[in-house]
Protein backbone atom coordinates (compact mmCIF):
# COMPACT_ATOMS: atom_id res chain seq x y z
CA UNK A 1 0.00 0.00 0.00
CA UNK A 2 1.50 3.14 -1.14
CA UNK A 3 2.09 6.18 1.62
CA UNK A 4 -0.40 8.07 0.16
CA UNK A 5 -3.08 5.81 0.19
CA UNK A 6 -2.30 4.97 4.21
CA UNK A 7 -2.40 8.75 5.12
CA UNK A 8 -5.57 8.82 3.35
CA UNK A 9 -7.08 6.13 5.02
CA UNK A 10 -5.66 7.04 7.95
CA UNK A 11 -6.58 10.30 8.79
CA UNK A 12 -10.01 9.62 7.54
CA UNK A 13 -10.65 7.30 9.81
CA UNK A 14 -9.22 8.47 12.85
CA UNK A 15 -11.53 12.19 12.13
CA UNK A 16 -14.27 9.68 11.58
CA UNK A 17 -13.97 8.23 14.63
CA UNK A 18 -13.57 11.27 16.16
CA UNK A 19 -16.53 12.42 15.01
CA UNK A 20 -18.81 9.48 15.87
CA UNK A 21 -16.95 9.94 19.33
CA UNK A 22 -18.33 13.46 19.82
CA UNK A 23 -21.76 12.92 18.48
CA UNK A 24 -22.36 9.86 20.62
CA UNK A 25 -21.03 11.73 23.22
CA UNK A 26 -23.30 14.92 22.57
CA UNK A 27 -26.39 12.88 22.15
CA UNK A 28 -25.60 10.52 25.62
CA UNK A 29 -25.44 13.76 27.70
CA UNK A 30 -28.17 15.43 26.14
CA UNK A 31 -30.87 12.45 26.67
CA UNK A 32 -29.53 12.29 30.73
CA UNK A 33 -29.97 15.96 30.78
CA UNK A 34 -33.47 16.19 29.34
CA UNK A 35 -34.87 12.97 31.58
CA UNK A 36 -32.88 14.66 34.21
CA UNK A 37 -34.74 17.71 34.00
CA UNK A 38 -38.02 16.41 33.47
CA UNK A 39 -38.04 14.56 36.21
CA UNK A 40 -36.94 17.23 38.34
CA UNK A 41 -39.36 19.25 36.73
CA UNK A 42 -42.32 16.23 38.18
CA UNK A 43 -40.70 15.96 41.90
CA UNK A 44 -41.09 20.17 41.84
CA UNK A 45 -45.09 19.25 40.64
CA UNK A 46 -45.24 16.34 43.24
CA UNK A 47 -44.36 18.45 45.83
CA UNK A 48 -46.54 21.38 45.16
CA UNK A 49 -49.37 18.69 44.58
CA UNK A 50 -48.59 17.87 48.19
CA UNK A 51 -48.56 21.09 49.69
CA UNK A 52 -52.19 21.89 48.18
CA UNK A 53 -53.75 18.60 49.50
CA UNK A 54 -52.63 19.66 52.53
CA UNK A 55 -54.97 22.81 52.42
CA UNK A 56 -58.33 21.39 51.03
CA UNK A 57 -61.28 20.17 52.66
CA UNK A 58 -64.31 17.67 51.98
CA UNK A 59 -66.29 20.40 49.60
CA UNK A 60 -63.21 20.78 46.95
CA UNK A 61 -63.38 19.40 43.85
CA UNK A 62 -60.61 16.52 44.07
CA UNK A 63 -60.58 16.20 40.04
CA UNK A 64 -59.86 19.91 39.20
CA UNK A 65 -57.31 20.23 41.87
CA UNK A 66 -55.41 17.04 40.75
CA UNK A 67 -55.80 17.96 36.64
CA UNK A 68 -54.32 21.49 37.29
CA UNK A 69 -50.96 19.61 38.29
CA UNK A 70 -51.87 16.61 36.29
CA UNK A 71 -48.24 16.15 33.75
CA UNK A 72 -48.98 16.96 30.25
CA UNK A 73 -49.82 13.79 28.52
CA UNK A 74 -48.99 12.40 31.61
CA UNK A 75 -51.56 10.68 34.69
CA UNK A 76 -51.76 10.96 38.75
CA UNK A 77 -52.69 8.10 40.42
CA UNK A 78 -53.60 7.96 44.49
CA UNK A 79 -53.30 4.67 46.49
CA UNK A 80 -53.97 3.97 49.61
CA UNK A 81 -52.09 1.30 50.39
CA UNK A 82 -52.27 -1.11 47.63
CA UNK A 83 -55.87 0.10 46.81
CA UNK A 84 -56.35 2.73 44.07
CA UNK A 85 -58.52 5.49 45.60
CA UNK A 86 -58.67 7.68 42.37
CA UNK A 87 -56.94 8.89 39.39
CA UNK A 88 -56.46 11.30 36.61
CA UNK A 89 -55.13 10.89 32.81
CA UNK A 90 -55.40 12.58 30.01
CA UNK A 91 -56.79 10.09 27.94
CA UNK A 92 -59.05 7.20 28.36
CA UNK A 93 -55.94 4.75 27.62
CA UNK A 94 -51.98 5.85 28.34
CA UNK A 95 -49.94 5.78 25.03
CA UNK A 96 -47.61 2.89 24.88
CA UNK A 97 -44.39 4.69 25.46
CA UNK A 98 -41.48 5.68 27.68
CA UNK A 99 -42.77 7.52 30.94
CA UNK A 100 -40.83 8.55 34.23
CA UNK A 101 -43.02 8.11 37.70
CA UNK A 102 -42.42 9.87 40.85
CA UNK A 103 -44.15 8.57 44.27
CA UNK A 104 -44.47 10.52 47.21
CA UNK A 105 -46.59 10.52 50.65
CA UNK A 106 -49.21 12.99 51.53
CA UNK A 107 -51.88 14.10 53.49
CA UNK A 108 -55.09 13.16 52.04
CA UNK A 109 -58.09 15.40 52.82
CA UNK A 110 -59.85 13.30 55.10
CA UNK A 111 -56.46 12.91 57.19
CA UNK A 112 -55.30 9.92 55.62
CA UNK A 113 -51.95 9.74 54.49
CA UNK A 114 -51.55 8.01 50.88
CA UNK A 115 -49.23 7.95 48.50
CA UNK A 116 -49.58 9.77 45.40
CA UNK A 117 -48.07 8.69 41.90
CA UNK A 118 -47.53 11.48 38.90
CA UNK A 119 -46.80 10.07 35.77
CA UNK A 120 -45.39 11.56 32.67
CA UNK A 121 -45.21 10.58 29.35
CA UNK A 122 -41.34 11.31 27.39
CA UNK A 123 -43.37 10.89 24.11
CA UNK A 124 -41.95 14.18 23.08
CA UNK A 125 -38.49 13.68 24.57
CA UNK A 126 -38.08 10.89 22.62
CA UNK A 127 -39.29 12.40 19.22
CA UNK A 128 -36.70 15.44 20.30
CA UNK A 129 -34.24 12.91 20.66
CA UNK A 130 -35.08 10.83 17.67
CA UNK A 131 -34.88 14.53 15.50
CA UNK A 132 -31.14 15.24 17.33
CA UNK A 133 -29.88 11.46 16.18
CA UNK A 134 -30.88 12.15 12.95
CA UNK A 135 -29.38 15.54 12.84
CA UNK A 136 -26.10 14.06 14.15
CA UNK A 137 -25.85 11.41 11.38
CA UNK A 138 -27.12 13.03 8.77
CA UNK A 139 -23.95 16.01 10.04
CA UNK A 140 -21.38 12.90 10.29
CA UNK A 141 -22.24 11.70 6.65
CA UNK A 142 -21.99 15.46 5.31
CA UNK A 143 -18.31 15.95 7.50
CA UNK A 144 -17.26 12.71 5.90
CA UNK A 145 -16.46 14.78 2.49
CA UNK A 146 -14.38 17.82 3.63
CA UNK A 147 -12.93 15.26 5.91
CA UNK A 148 -11.90 13.24 3.19
CA UNK A 149 -11.10 16.12 0.87
CA UNK A 150 -8.75 17.58 4.17
CA UNK A 151 -6.94 13.88 3.53
CA UNK A 152 -6.08 14.62 0.27
CA UNK A 153 -4.67 18.05 0.79
CA UNK A 154 -2.85 16.63 4.14
CA UNK A 155 -1.06 13.99 1.76
CA UNK A 156 -0.78 15.91 -0.99
CA UNK A 157 1.19 18.64 0.91
CA UNK A 158 3.43 15.93 3.24
CA UNK A 159 4.42 13.84 -0.06
CA UNK A 160 4.78 16.17 -2.34
CA UNK A 161 7.94 17.77 -1.15
CA UNK A 162 9.22 14.40 -0.03
CA UNK A 163 8.31 13.07 -4.25
CA UNK A 164 10.14 16.09 -4.89
CA UNK A 165 13.14 14.80 -2.90
CA UNK A 166 13.07 11.74 -4.58
CA UNK A 167 12.85 12.99 -7.76
CA UNK A 168 16.21 14.78 -7.26
CA UNK A 169 17.95 12.24 -5.93
CA UNK A 170 16.89 9.76 -9.13
CA UNK A 171 17.93 12.65 -10.77
CA UNK A 172 21.31 12.40 -9.11
CA UNK A 173 21.65 8.91 -9.51
CA UNK A 174 20.81 8.79 -13.04
CA UNK A 175 23.08 11.82 -14.53
CA UNK A 176 25.85 11.79 -11.95
CA UNK A 177 25.35 15.26 -10.45
CA UNK A 178 24.73 16.38 -7.63
CA UNK A 179 21.28 17.81 -8.32
CA UNK A 180 19.73 20.54 -5.38
CA UNK A 181 16.40 21.17 -4.01
CA UNK A 182 14.51 24.51 -5.52
CA UNK A 183 13.66 25.83 -1.47
CA UNK A 184 11.76 29.42 -1.03
CA UNK A 185 13.60 31.66 0.88
CA UNK A 186 11.11 31.86 3.24
CA UNK A 187 9.70 28.80 5.11
CA UNK A 188 10.98 26.66 8.20
CA UNK A 189 8.70 24.39 8.85
CA UNK A 190 10.25 20.42 9.28
CA UNK A 191 10.25 19.72 5.26
CA UNK A 192 12.02 22.81 4.14
CA UNK A 193 14.56 22.26 7.17
CA UNK A 194 15.04 18.65 5.29
CA UNK A 195 15.26 19.93 2.11
CA UNK A 196 18.07 22.33 3.53
CA UNK A 197 19.57 19.26 5.12
CA UNK A 198 20.29 17.29 1.76
CA UNK A 199 20.91 20.81 -0.15
CA UNK A 200 23.68 20.55 2.74
CA UNK A 201 24.68 17.42 2.12
CA UNK A 202 24.26 17.33 -1.88
CA UNK A 203 27.29 20.30 -1.58
CA UNK A 204 29.43 18.51 0.95
CA UNK A 205 29.41 15.19 -1.07
CA UNK A 206 30.47 17.79 -4.26
CA UNK A 207 33.01 18.98 -2.57
CA UNK A 208 34.59 16.46 -1.13
CA UNK A 209 34.03 14.47 -4.79
CA UNK A 210 36.08 17.54 -6.12
CA UNK A 211 38.85 17.02 -3.32
CA UNK A 212 39.23 13.26 -4.04
CA UNK A 213 39.04 14.02 -8.06
CA UNK A 214 41.58 17.09 -7.39
CA UNK A 215 43.66 14.78 -5.08
CA UNK A 216 43.76 11.67 -7.37
CA UNK A 217 44.64 13.85 -10.04
CA UNK A 218 47.69 15.46 -7.90
CA UNK A 219 48.84 12.61 -6.68
CA UNK A 220 48.71 10.86 -10.20
CA UNK A 221 50.76 14.03 -11.12
CA UNK A 222 53.16 13.85 -8.32
CA UNK A 223 54.10 10.04 -9.24
CA UNK A 224 54.43 10.46 -12.69
CA UNK A 225 57.49 12.09 -13.06
CA UNK A 226 59.75 10.02 -10.40
CA UNK A 227 58.59 7.45 -12.60
CA UNK A 228 59.37 9.27 -15.48
CA UNK A 229 62.35 9.87 -14.36
CA UNK A 230 63.05 6.09 -13.52
CA UNK A 231 62.05 4.88 -16.67
CA UNK A 232 64.28 7.20 -18.51
CA UNK A 233 67.26 6.53 -16.76
CA UNK A 234 66.93 2.79 -16.72
CA UNK A 235 66.73 2.96 -20.44
CA UNK A 236 69.47 5.03 -20.92
CA UNK A 237 71.13 2.70 -18.47
CA UNK A 238 70.41 -0.21 -20.71
CA UNK A 239 71.28 1.59 -24.03
CA UNK A 240 75.01 2.83 -22.36
CA UNK A 241 75.20 2.24 -18.38
CA UNK A 242 76.76 -1.02 -19.57
CA UNK A 243 79.24 0.05 -21.39
CA UNK A 244 79.62 3.77 -19.62
CA UNK A 245 80.61 3.68 -16.06
CA UNK A 246 79.98 7.04 -15.64
CA UNK A 247 76.36 6.61 -17.42
CA UNK A 248 76.02 3.97 -15.42
CA UNK A 249 76.80 6.09 -12.06
CA UNK A 250 74.37 8.74 -12.89
CA UNK A 251 71.29 6.69 -13.62
CA UNK A 252 71.77 5.01 -10.62
CA UNK A 253 71.95 7.29 -8.34
CA UNK A 254 68.84 9.10 -10.29
CA UNK A 255 66.65 5.73 -10.08
CA UNK A 256 67.72 5.64 -6.10
CA UNK A 257 66.92 9.56 -5.65
CA UNK A 258 63.82 9.41 -7.55
CA UNK A 259 62.63 6.41 -5.99
CA UNK A 260 63.27 7.53 -2.49
CA UNK A 261 61.41 10.31 -3.38
CA UNK A 262 58.53 7.94 -4.75
CA UNK A 263 58.39 6.20 -1.24
CA UNK A 264 58.12 8.77 0.42
CA UNK A 265 55.57 10.31 -1.34
CA UNK A 266 53.27 7.34 -0.98
CA UNK A 267 54.22 7.04 2.94
CA UNK A 268 52.54 10.57 3.32
CA UNK A 269 49.69 9.65 1.48
CA UNK A 270 48.75 6.57 3.04
CA UNK A 271 49.22 8.67 6.32
CA UNK A 272 47.02 11.20 4.94
CA UNK A 273 44.12 8.42 4.25
CA UNK A 274 44.80 7.14 7.93
CA UNK A 275 44.13 10.38 8.81
CA UNK A 276 40.77 10.46 7.49
CA UNK A 277 40.02 7.69 9.34
CA UNK A 278 39.08 8.20 13.16
CA UNK A 279 41.96 7.90 15.28
CA UNK A 280 42.16 6.72 18.99
CA UNK A 281 43.28 9.59 20.69
CA UNK A 282 44.63 9.20 24.09
CA UNK A 283 45.28 12.11 26.36
CA UNK A 284 47.56 12.29 28.77
CA UNK A 285 49.40 14.52 31.31
CA UNK A 286 52.95 15.29 29.58
CA UNK A 287 55.78 17.35 30.98
CA UNK A 288 56.31 19.87 28.87
CA UNK A 289 60.37 20.07 28.52
CA UNK A 290 61.28 17.01 28.66
CA UNK A 291 59.28 15.86 25.94
CA UNK A 292 60.23 18.96 23.63
CA UNK A 293 64.14 18.20 24.88
CA UNK A 294 63.32 14.57 23.66
CA UNK A 295 62.00 15.68 20.09
CA UNK A 296 64.62 18.14 19.70
CA UNK A 297 67.36 15.29 20.28
CA UNK A 298 65.64 13.00 17.99
CA UNK A 299 65.89 15.57 14.97
CA UNK A 300 69.20 16.64 15.97
CA UNK A 301 70.13 13.42 15.70
CA UNK A 302 69.11 12.63 12.26
CA UNK A 303 69.48 16.04 10.71
CA UNK A 304 72.85 17.16 12.76
CA UNK A 305 71.49 20.10 13.35
CA UNK A 306 70.81 22.36 16.39
CA UNK A 307 67.35 22.28 17.46
CA UNK A 308 66.72 25.11 20.25
CA UNK A 309 64.42 24.41 23.20
CA UNK A 310 62.84 26.84 25.43
CA UNK A 311 59.79 25.89 27.64
CA UNK A 312 60.30 27.53 30.91
CA UNK A 313 56.47 27.69 31.10
CA UNK A 314 53.83 25.81 31.70
CA UNK A 315 55.47 22.78 33.51
CA UNK A 316 52.52 20.18 32.05
CA UNK A 317 50.28 20.18 29.53
CA UNK A 318 47.35 17.97 28.43
CA UNK A 319 47.83 15.99 24.74
CA UNK A 320 48.26 12.49 23.08
CA UNK A 321 51.89 12.47 23.07
CA UNK A 322 51.99 9.91 19.80
CA UNK A 323 50.18 12.19 17.77
CA UNK A 324 52.06 15.40 19.10
CA UNK A 325 55.14 14.22 18.33
CA UNK A 326 54.56 13.30 14.91
CA UNK A 327 52.94 16.87 14.01
CA UNK A 328 56.17 18.48 15.84
CA UNK A 329 58.50 15.68 13.86
CA UNK A 330 56.74 17.02 10.18
CA UNK A 331 56.59 21.00 11.33
CA UNK A 332 60.13 20.75 12.62
CA UNK A 333 62.05 18.91 9.54
CA UNK A 334 59.43 21.51 7.56
CA UNK A 335 61.90 24.33 9.37
CA UNK A 336 65.20 22.92 8.88
CA UNK A 337 64.49 22.07 4.82
CA UNK A 338 63.87 26.03 4.14
CA UNK A 339 66.41 27.33 6.96
CA UNK A 340 70.40 26.91 7.67
CA UNK A 341 70.29 28.36 10.84
CA UNK A 342 69.21 27.15 14.16
CA UNK A 343 65.65 26.15 14.62
CA UNK A 344 63.97 27.18 17.87
CA UNK A 345 61.22 25.66 19.77
CA UNK A 346 59.60 28.15 22.63
CA UNK A 347 56.53 27.62 24.64
CA UNK A 348 54.10 30.08 26.87
CA UNK A 349 50.46 29.45 28.12
CA UNK A 350 47.45 31.80 28.11
CA UNK A 351 44.12 30.93 30.55
CA UNK A 352 42.94 28.65 27.80
CA UNK A 353 46.17 27.60 25.81
CA UNK A 354 49.61 26.08 25.58
CA UNK A 355 50.93 28.04 22.50
CA UNK A 356 54.34 25.73 21.50
CA UNK A 357 56.24 28.13 18.51
CA UNK A 358 58.55 26.56 16.12
CA UNK A 359 60.83 29.31 14.31
CA UNK A 360 63.18 28.89 11.70
CA UNK A 361 65.63 32.09 10.21
CA UNK A 362 65.21 30.77 6.59
CA UNK A 363 63.76 32.37 3.50
CA UNK A 364 60.34 32.60 5.01
CA UNK A 365 57.22 32.80 2.81
CA UNK A 366 55.26 35.08 0.38
CA UNK A 367 52.07 36.37 1.93
CA UNK A 368 49.54 35.56 -0.51
CA UNK A 369 50.83 31.71 -0.14
CA UNK A 370 50.44 31.45 3.43
CA UNK A 371 46.27 31.04 3.58
CA UNK A 372 47.28 27.65 0.68
CA UNK A 373 50.28 26.27 3.17
CA UNK A 374 47.91 23.16 4.44
CA UNK A 375 46.31 22.31 1.42
CA UNK A 376 47.72 19.04 -0.22
CA UNK A 377 50.68 19.24 -2.59
CA UNK A 378 50.82 22.78 -2.89
CA UNK A 379 53.96 24.01 -2.88
CA UNK A 380 54.94 27.61 -2.64
CA UNK A 381 57.15 27.41 -5.64
CA UNK A 382 58.03 24.44 -7.85
CA UNK A 383 61.85 24.52 -7.66
CA UNK A 384 61.73 25.37 -4.33
CA UNK A 385 60.27 21.60 -3.47
CA UNK A 386 62.20 19.93 -6.16
CA UNK A 387 65.12 21.07 -3.94
CA UNK A 388 64.39 20.10 -0.79
CA UNK A 389 62.22 16.65 -2.02
CA UNK A 390 59.09 17.92 -0.47
CA UNK A 391 55.96 16.74 -2.17
CA UNK A 392 53.35 19.47 -0.78
CA UNK A 393 51.80 17.27 1.81
CA UNK A 394 53.46 17.67 4.85
CA UNK A 395 51.59 20.35 6.00
CA UNK A 396 49.02 18.76 4.89
CA UNK A 397 49.05 16.03 7.50
CA UNK A 398 50.55 18.35 10.14
CA UNK A 399 46.90 20.27 9.78
CA UNK A 400 45.01 16.66 9.61
CA UNK A 401 46.59 15.34 12.94
CA UNK A 402 46.22 18.90 14.45
CA UNK A 403 42.56 18.92 14.09
CA UNK A 404 42.40 15.32 15.41
CA UNK A 405 43.71 16.71 17.78
CA UNK A 406 41.72 20.50 18.15
CA UNK A 407 44.93 22.30 17.70
CA UNK A 408 44.70 25.23 15.52
CA UNK A 409 48.28 26.03 13.36
CA UNK A 410 49.07 30.14 13.15
CA UNK A 411 51.45 30.95 10.53
CA UNK A 412 53.53 34.29 10.33
CA UNK A 413 56.14 34.96 7.92
CA UNK A 414 58.66 37.31 6.36
CA UNK A 415 60.50 36.97 3.27
CA UNK A 416 64.22 37.09 3.96
CA UNK A 417 63.86 36.40 7.74
CA UNK A 418 61.91 33.54 8.39
CA UNK A 419 58.65 31.86 9.49
CA UNK A 420 56.97 30.89 12.43
CA UNK A 421 54.32 27.93 13.48
CA UNK A 422 52.69 28.30 16.62
CA UNK A 423 50.81 25.34 17.36
CA UNK A 424 47.05 26.34 19.66
CA UNK A 425 46.88 23.65 21.89
CA UNK A 426 43.74 23.83 24.40
CA UNK A 427 43.96 23.24 27.89
CA UNK A 428 41.94 20.59 29.59
CA UNK A 429 38.45 21.64 30.18
CA UNK A 430 38.58 23.75 27.05
CA UNK A 431 38.73 21.02 24.27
Amino acid sequence: MKLKTKIHLLTTLLMLVILVATNSGIYFLYEKFAYNTEYSQLHTRANDLSSTLSQLNAQTNLQQVLRAYMPAGGAIYVYDGENLKTKVQATLDMPDVTSITYTMPTIWIDGTIVDITLQQSMEEVESTLDLLKAILIVVSIIATIPIFLASLALGRLILLPLERLNATMRKSALTGKYEKMDIPAKGGDELAKINRTFNMMMVKLEQHYQKQQEFVSNASHELKTPITVIESYAKLLLRRGLDNREVAQESLQAIANESSRMHEMVLQLLELAKNNEHMDIHIEQLELAPFLNKVAAQMQQAYHRNFIVDAEAPQFMDSDEKILKQLLFILLDNARKYSEDDVHISTAETTTHVRMTIQDFGVGIPAEHVPHLFERFYRVTEDRNRKTGGSGLGLAIAHELAGQLGITIDVESTVGEGSSFTLCIPKEGQQ
